[in-house]
């Protein structure tokens, strides 16, 4: 077998151009020292080689951040700074290992120490308590960092992960009849949701809509937020029978029940719920293969009225020009669930034209590591 780094010139002009010759004269030692000295080259120098060390450094920032989610020290400090010795008693550790993970914390900016010693919540910090679902999702991370300790085997499809197991429904129902892993999903997703679905109604029109039927809502976030901000809404979520009974439990404690209703069902092998005049498809399409999307985007083409809309909101790829949330931590967490992909705009607004959708706009981005939108016209 061929080593990746035995060829590394396979496939390169015989001719380089100009920018494969400087990224080269980059590439040579010499040249870094000399332009880590050079007066007009030195802040760039430094300024790469600081970024290159952040990137080396990120895993154990992420297992910093686990420890600190998982010892609730952020929650511990919204009474007030406390000492590492105060914080290692409650936590169950000694007081000097205390003190090196809250100054790790300190030099990631989520604390700040004071002149006492004290540690107190930085802003950075205060602001990750306050959104929905972080901590779950951070904890949930402890399969991933499994899943991605030979990422050259994930990557030749040598590895059995957890995240496959975890997410069993994106296989059809027939995989997801398990009431507690059906569960265990949704509640991870219904944390998150509330972000995903304030970020999508900031941007999104939905006044003329009248029924909003929310394809594999799970416990109906999204579509609860659409009814409580348009009092005029009517929604249906429409997703596997398994999560039907925490999902309807929550909405008959909503202020909107009266106008929400579960329809228990799988896109892949039951006939959408009629007369809705939006779909939504929230953090849905980047579960699934190309072939499972192609067939869901022609169900909701077939399902919709004319002028009908098709809403679709979740975390995509840069495209032409990659980005790091994307591209990145959501394409590499599909690689390791083992089936879907994180799609740029422009390939999902493709697919929405190749099921007869008329156009597709891309609303403004907010928060590209939260949520892209785009809605999709049936006719003009």
């Amino acid at each position: 077998m061929t080593l990746a780094s035995d060829s590394p010139h396979i496939g390169l002009p015989s001719k380089p151009g100009f920018r494969t010759r400087l990224m080269r004269l980059i590439a040579r030692p010499g040249f870094q020292r000399w332009a880590s000295a050079f007066p007009l080259t030195r802040r760039t120098a430094a300024k790469d080689g600081a970024e290159l060390f952040d990137l080396v450094q990120g895993f154990v920032k992420s297992q910093v951040l686990f420890a600190l989610v998982e010892l609730r020290v952020m929650h511990r400090l919204m009474d007030g700074p406390l000492s590492a010795e105060m914080l290692a008693q409650t936590c169950g550790m000694r007081s000097d290992r205390m003190e090196r993970l809250m100054m790790a914390a300190s030099a990631m900016k989520l604390t700040k120490r004071d002149r006492t010693g004290r540690y107190r919540l930085a802003r950075l910090g205060a602001a990750m308590v306050g959104v929905p679902g972080l901590d779950d999702m951070i904890r949930h991370h402890s399969a991933f960092y499994r899943d991605l300790n030979d990422p050259v085997a994930l990557l030749r499809d040598e590895v059995d992960t957890e995240l496959s197991a975890f997410w069993p429904y994106v296989f059809g129902a027939a995989h997801a009849t398990d009431m507690d892993t059906a569960n265990r999903y949704s509640d991870l997703m219904a944390r998150s949701q509330q972000i995903v679905a304030a970020d999508t109604l900031s941007v999104a029109d939905l006044k003329q809509t009248r029924h909003l039927l929310d394809v594999g809502g799970g416990y109906g976030v999204f579509a609860e937020s659409a009814a409580l901000k348009h009092p005029n809404l009517q929604a249906t979520v429409f997703d596997l029978p398994a999560v039907e009974t925490q999902a309807v439990a929550l909405m008959q404690k909503s202020k909107a029940q009266d106008r929400l209703r579960f329809v228990p069902g799988s896109f892949r092998d039951d006939a959408l719920p009629e007369k809705a005049d939006t779909i939504s498809l929230i953090r849905v399409l980047y579960d699934h293969e190309d072939q499972t999307v192609e067939a869901l985007l022609s169900k909701v083409f077939d399902s919709l009225p004319e002028r009908g809309s098709l809403l679709i909101s979740e975390p995509m790829s840069g495209g032409a020009k990659p980005e790091i949330a994307g591209d990145v931590y959501f394409s590499f967490y599909c690689l390791a669930m083992n089936t879907g992909t994180v799609r740029s705009a422009a390939r999902i607004a493709e697919m929405c034209t190749s099921a007869g959708f008329y156009s597709v706009k891309k609303y403004p981005v907010r928060r590209p590591f939260v949520t892209t939108t785009l809605m999709a016209k049936k006719s003009s």
